[in-house]
């Protein structure tokens, strides 16, 4: 495939979803367009959480009409009313000539949507989801991207069969956060055939200001999987620091401080400080709301695990972190941001 998203036919795609009028009860699936948007090729969007949300207004600033899909209908609502013409429709996104499915969550674009109701209760067991979705057919041409954190073996079993339907596929994992997201700062890590990057590039462009290949399909999810690894563990020394200074008599605002010109430094200390009142917008300053759910971060520790065990890597830190990320889900952490570590060894020294 080219690596130009300017396919054949794709304006005539898009006028032709815009004289369909009726809504279906229950749709899920939102077509966001204007007419300054007409020109350039829809892009599907699945999954409009806490990171699609402003991945996919990104997309729209930068005049790509949008199919969006969530699994939560009231997720679309925005988005009806962002554009000049607004259609809802239940049916599949792959009417389209061409269309970029980006899936922050872990539902595949190219599935059939509104045949997909529901999320399995534990994320890594999405995979079995996308496997399902390559059963569907999947318009030649197409390029699909997952944005997702998942097993980088599943990747490379999703790009072969794919393939096999003349379509492409790239794992695309993201990191930032979500005030990245919102700036459109995200950090892309791709996996993919090398001569299809560009294309992706062009896209993912539009939300990230580093957008960076990898190599083959899987290296991106390898790439955001050791970087979470390395997050959760610099999260839980920053907290354990954070608190032992506290300790010691120390104001937390004063340590971060002396720590941020210090060879101390990281992201959880200058960018994301787990101590509250430390800094503003951040979780730790909303009671932990928001951010990275520390479900997610168990999950993709998992995911480090099962990398390291198939691959006979030690990963002592990596491990004992999976291990405090767990602990925290069982006692009552999971809906919080992931850098409630803090909060989590406060209350933990105080049985």
């Amino acid at each position: 495939m080219a690596a130009s998203l300017r396919l054949r036919g794709a304006a005539s795609g898009l006028r032709y979803w815009a004289c369909r009028r009726q809504q279906p009860a229950g749709a899920r699936l939102a077509a966001v367009c204007s007419r300054s948007m007409a020109s350039k090729t829809p892009v599907g969007f699945i999954g409009l959480g806490n990171m699609g949300n402003p991945m996919a207004k990104n997309l729209m600033k930068h005049g790509y009409p949008l199919i969006v899909y969530d699994v939560f209908p009231e997720a679309c609502k925005e988005f009806q009313e962002a554009g000049e013409q607004v259609i809802i429709y239940a049916i599949r996104i792959l009417g389209l000539e061409s269309c970029l499915m980006v899936a922050s969550a872990i539902v595949f674009g190219y599935v059939k949507l509104y045949e997909i109701t529901d999320i399995p209760g534990r994320y890594r067991d999405g995979a079995a989801v996308e496997r399902k979705a390559t059963e569907r057919r999947v318009k030649k041409g197409s390029l699909l991207i997952d944005s997702s954190t998942i097993d980088p073996a599943v990747s490379k079993e999703l790009a072969k069969e794919v393939e096999k339907m003349g379509a492409v596929f790239m794992d695309a994992p993201v990191s930032g956060g979500v005030g990245a997201a919102r700036s459109g700062n995200l950090t892309f890590m791709v996996g993919g055939v090398e001569e299809e990057f560009a294309a992706a590039q062009q896209l993912l462009g539009c939300m990230g200001s580093n957008v960076v290949y990898c190599g083959a399909v899987g290296t991106g999810q390898a790439a955001k999987i050791c970087n979470n690894m390395l997050l959760a563990i610099s999260m839980i020394g920053t907290s354990e620091a954070m608190n032992l200074g506290i300790r010691l008599g120390l104001d937390p605002k004063l340590l971060a401080k002396i720590l941020n010109m210090s060879s101390g430094r990281c992201w959880s200390s200058d960018t994301y400080n787990p101590v509250p009142g430390v800094m503003d917008g951040v979780p730790s300053a909303n009671n932990y709301q928001g951010g990275f759910g520390t479900t997610l971060m168990a999950k993709d520790l998992g995911l480090a695990q099962d990398s390291a065990t198939s691959t006979k890597t030690p990963i002592f830190l990596g491990s004992v972190a999976h291990q405090i990320y767990r602990m925290m889900c069982a006692k009552g952490y999971s809906k919080k941001d992931f850098s409630a570590v803090f909060q989590f060894l406060r209350e933990e020294e105080s049985l």
